[in-house]
């Protein structure tokens, strides 16, 4: 393909497919060990956990009430679109780097460091998200063998009510500091470590949410679901302007939708199995296999928790910290709610494990294409074959974060991320279609264009249902990832390097080839 030379060309120079799928043979490639059950496991430990251990109470209770239920069916469809949409990225290019890769062969560079930029805050803030809820629910399981931590160390020294921070008397948050310390350590020592303790995990909470389920049920109240929806059905804003629907006393949106918009958090454990597909066996079958399965077991699943909690206990009596175990505590039954803590505490450290497993493996593709610093970020331990370095430092941003800010404002931060990268995955299928329509795709998303469009459309819909300070939060944390794109990536780009050897032996004044070729057909 020729095309002219120039500055603009830079930034959206696309990484040609061919090169993606070259690079599979390279050196320094990670362990392949991963099939098609360990993926699902991965995604099932990843999406099951916060959804229904933190997040529900917090959503119920505030936005959405019982029509939560609804709310994470709208959620769930909205991930189906982009699930199908990853699902065939994954199959073509079965490297580390999720949208991030994808990008770069559609959007072209400038864009792809957009997404892995907001990728790395979507792993990075969910894990700390989950490691505050985790703190919680381990705090319950030491109250029932009598052990109570100081006040100074229970929680952030902040907490987030009606938009404003608001100091809680605490100085750290010490349980959730210790545990993504543990978590960092197992990460680094090996994917196959990490696999089996996240298999172990999972198993566990598994019983336990068909546990919550099935006991549960015996205990619904229908009038418990009444009003349905006592926030109104809706819940649309635009960047601080109501649109439709109610606010609440911080000028937020509350309903159907803004729940939705909420509760996205827990589905965003499927994409992170396309981080591993580098690590996997057969990768081309079984990360199709483990994004689709997972989603699809864990929405059935969050749907029949939702209906037993708001059943059980009135919505605007549901505890926010750990809503599941303390629903049983208000209905009588304390030995389900030390069984539900317990399972809690395991089931979380799973999403906390898969997240900080995903955030090094985007460092790692971006540092192989020269946006940041490879001999930091594109180390791989010479015994472990783990992007050691890039999940320390990940580890270490955690803790920070972790230990000092409160879980209403990192959950919101985590959504409006997720979200963003959903509405790129999607724009890239119909742009990869068009340029590459004859290359391999072992697993094709059906329906094109509408099944990429409305995933495009539903993630838009759900980014407008969250309070406006979020959207301040995403352009702020977006500057800083132009700043560091323009000061390093740019000048150590491997593409735009290429493309400056290009241009050189062309001439000054003649065009170049871009080094993104058109598919054979269109060739010809």
């Amino acid at each position: 393909m020729r095309v002219r030379k120039g500055k603009p060309m830079k930034l959206l120079a696309r990484k040609p497919l061919e090169l993606l799928l070259e690079e599979m043979k390279g050196e320094h490639r990670l362990r392949r060990i991963l099939g098609p059950i360990q993926l699902t496991s991965l995604g099932i430990g990843a999406i099951i956990g916060a959804g229904i251990f933190v997040a529900t109470g917090a959503a119920a209770h505030n936005v959405g009430g019982p029509a939560l239920m609804l709310s994470y069916t709208v959620a769930g469809i909205t991930c189906v679109f982009a699930a199908l949409c990853y699902a065939e990225f994954a199959s073509m290019v079965p490297v580390a780097g999720s949208a991030y890769t994808y990008a770069y062969a559609t959007l072209g560079e400038l864009f792809a460091w957009i997404i892995g930029w907001d990728l790395v805050l979507e792993y990075a803030v969910g894990s700390a998200t989950v490691a505050t809820g985790w703190s919680g629910y381990f705090q319950n399981v030491l109250a029932k063998v009598g052990l109570v931590l100081p006040a100074t160390m229970r929680s952030s020294p902040w907490r987030f009510e009606n938009g404003f921070f608001v100091h809680t008397g605490s100085y750290i948050n010490l349980p959730a500091v210790v545990i993504v310390t543990i978590v960092t350590i197992i990460l680094v020592k090996g994917i196959q470590e990490s696999a089996t303790f996240n298999a172990t995990m999972v198993g566990i909470k598994v019983v336990a949410v068909l546990f919550v389920i099935g006991v549960g049920a015996f205990y619904i109240d229908r009038a418990n679901w009444h009003p349905f929806a006592p926030y109104g059905w809706t819940g649309l804003n635009f960047f601080g302007l109501n649109i439709a629907g109610q606010q609440n006393a911080g000028g937020q949106p509350v309903g159907m939708l803004a729940g939705a918009a909420i509760i996205f958090f827990a589905y965003i454990g499927f994409d992170s199995v396309s981080t591993h597909t580098e690590e996997a066996k057969n990768p081309q079958r079984d990360v199709p296999i483990g994004i689709v399965t997972s989603l699809i077991v864990c929405t059935i699943l969050y749907i029949a928790v939702v209906a037993v909690l708001t059943g059980m206990v009135k919505y605007d009596q549901l505890d926010i910290n750990a809503p599941v175990s303390l629903a049983f505590k208000q209905k009588g039954i304390g030995w389900a709610e030390g069984v539900i803590a317990c399972a809690g505490v395991a089931g979380i450290t799973s999403v906390m494990l898969v997240m900080m497993l995903s955030a090094p493996r985007v460092f790692l593709a971006m540092a192989r294409d020269g946006l940041v610093p490879r001999s930091f970020f594109g180390a791989v331990h010479p015994r472990f074959r783990t992007p050691w370095k890039a999940t320390i430092l990940i580890g270490v941003s955690v803790i920070i974060m972790a230990g000092l800010l409160p879980l209403d404002a990192l959950l919101l931060l985590t959504n409006i991320g997720t979200l963003f990268a959903f509405v790129i995955v999607c724009a890239a299928v119909l742009i990869m279609r068009r340029i590459y329509p004859n290359a391999e795709r072992p697993f094709r998303c059906p329906w094109v264009p509408f099944i990429p469009i409305m995933g495009v459309l539903s993630c838009l819909m759900l980014m407008f249902s969250l309070p406006w300070d979020n959207w301040v939060r995403l352009f702020g944390w977006m500057a800083i990832g132009l700043v560091i794109y323009f000061s390093y990536g740019r000048k150590h780009s491997v593409m735009a390097l290429n493309l400056a050897k290009e241009i050189a032996e062309h001439g000054a004044g003649g065009a170049y080839t871009s080094g993104t070729h058109e598919p054979t057909s269109r060739q010809a």
